[in-house]
């Protein structure tokens, strides 16, 4: 449900931005303050299911992220909408903060690439499905119907989770403390970067605004580490970063997933604008790469058991640069062929990357940790994806802006071609930087212990 409602948001962007008249820089806080209200409490969280039991946080994030939705249906205009879209990240956050941690406390450790493998189909289901649904929906009703398709999916899941999980593995509470100044700390540090990066271009690079919440971002940050050393029970435990292979792996996720939503972010913009496509088949169209998710991240996760993870995820991350590297070069008049193929290469190397990675992350803390873990797998997801789309954001605008001569992208005419395309080679040369550094990392975790 979460990666249905992510896809299809990402798909509706160009047809919001136009029913509400806003420019793309405004309609990219539809994204992000999802991303942001996501990534600031997957950590907390995460801990909380520690403490009161996966079923507990699960079943009432299934409620808010229901109630979320509603609300962003009804939303008639874009400060509705972004509001509405935080409130719905509470709801995801407490989802995705435990649904790793299920799978893991379920599986013997020989079987948990090949089980979070196919939690990875099933994460690959909901973003294939996204982008062709959202098309149809969007063509067939109104941006507005991509929200309401998660009200009886929520309700009716958050009623079998409370059945199913109910004495299990995952209704397991224990008496230990909350870290509300931890969780605070890490709240105001997550917001205070992400508000300078995405605020920069209006402010400047330089304005007084955005050096001070970039300096009070890493003060806070300091702060959050040397508190967290300090607490008996941490929202995020310091002591995590001294494991490579939990550290590296972590970091290796958050740039992959940086890299891919500069992708994510912009093709749908680049299909809808200057290629002239209809908002179903840009939705069709990216499908195409989460496609590969479905198909071969079981593979991936079953061999990932016989051979480890470092090959598999250093050559998936490579692949994914090698895709956005070749996305740069294409043109306003590519085929749809020149098109498919790229965003294929973008998902195999995201197949091949993601079940392994999360294995390893997974398997090298103990139980009464895995909170924490699937907390932090999942919060360095949502950071990536949040700089992913703000990187991309503040690279395409600020290249289209200098380009045209200071104008902004909010109704697209066919003089703004060149422009829109030197934006989006920039953007997507960027994206593959990104991927290059994760090749590195990626390898530099070393070989997994037998």
């Amino acid at each position: 449900m979460s990666t249905l409602d992510g896809s299809i948001v990402n798909v509706a962007l160009p047809v919001i931005m136009q029913d509400f008249n806003v420019s793309m820089h405004t309609v990219e806080w539809v994204v992000v303050i999802y991303l942001l209200t996501v990534s600031s409490l997957l950590l907390p969280f995460g801990r909380l299911s520690d403490i009161r039991g996966r079923r507990w946080v699960y079943c009432r994030g299934f409620l808010i992220f229901s109630a979320g939705s509603f609300f962003c249906g009804i939303a008639d205009n874009s400060s509705w909408l972004i509001a509405a879209r935080s409130f719905q990240g509470i709801g995801a956050a407490m989802l995705m903060a435990c649904s790793p941690a299920l799978v893991v406390d379920i599986f013997p450790s020989q079987e948990r690439g090949k089980a979070l493998g196919m939690v990875g189909t099933v994460v690959a289901a909901g973003l294939t499905t996204g982008p062709a649904l959202g098309g149809f929906l969007i063509k067939t009703f109104s941006w507005n119907a991509i929200f309401y398709v998660n009200i009886p999916i929520g309700i009716i899941a958050g009623v079998v989770a409370l059945v199913v999980l109910k004495g299990g593995h995952g209704d397991v509470a224990r008496d230990e403390d909350f870290d509300w100044s931890g969780s605070f700390l890490l709240t105001i540090t997550l917001i205070s970067f992400f508000l300078a990066l995405v605020k920069a271009l209006d402010w400047g690079f330089k304005s007084y605004v955005t050096v001070s919440l970039i300096g009070f971002s890493m003060f806070s940050g300091v702060l959050l580490v040397f508190y967290e050393i300090r607490k008996k029970y941490p929202v995020f435990d310091p002591s995590l970063l001294r494991i490579r292979r939990f550290c590296l792996p972590v970091l290796s996720a958050l740039i992959l997933f940086a890299a891919l939503f500069t992708i994510v972010f912009l093709m749908p913009f680049y299909l809808v604008k200057p290629m002239e496509y209809s908002i179903d088949l840009a939705g069709y169209t990216m499908a195409i790469p989460f496609l590969c998710l479905f198909f071969l991240s079981p593979f991936s996760g079953a061999l990932s058991d016989r051979i480890g993870t470092r090959a598999l995820c250093t050559i998936g991350m490579a692949i994914l640069a090698s895709s956005l590297f070749l996305m740069s070069g294409l043109s306003a008049s590519a085929s749809f062929l020149s098109v498919a193929w790229r965003l294929i290469l973008a998902g195999v190397g995201t197949a091949i990357f993601l079940p392994p990675n999360s294995s390893i992350v997974m398997s090298v803390l103990p139980a009464n940790r895995r909170g924490i873990a699937s907390g932090t797998v999942a919060t360095a997801r949502n950071i990536g994806m949040m700089i992913g789309v703000a990187q991309a954001g503040l690279i395409f605008n600020t290249v289209f802006r200098t380009k045209s001569g200071g104008e902004t992208l909010t109704v697209y005419t066919k003089s703004m071609e060149p422009f829109f395309m030197a934006a989006f080679q920039y953007a997507m040369l960027a994206g593959a930087f990104f991927a290059c550094l994760g090749v590195i990392v990626a390898f530099l975790r070393g070989a997994d212990k037998k």
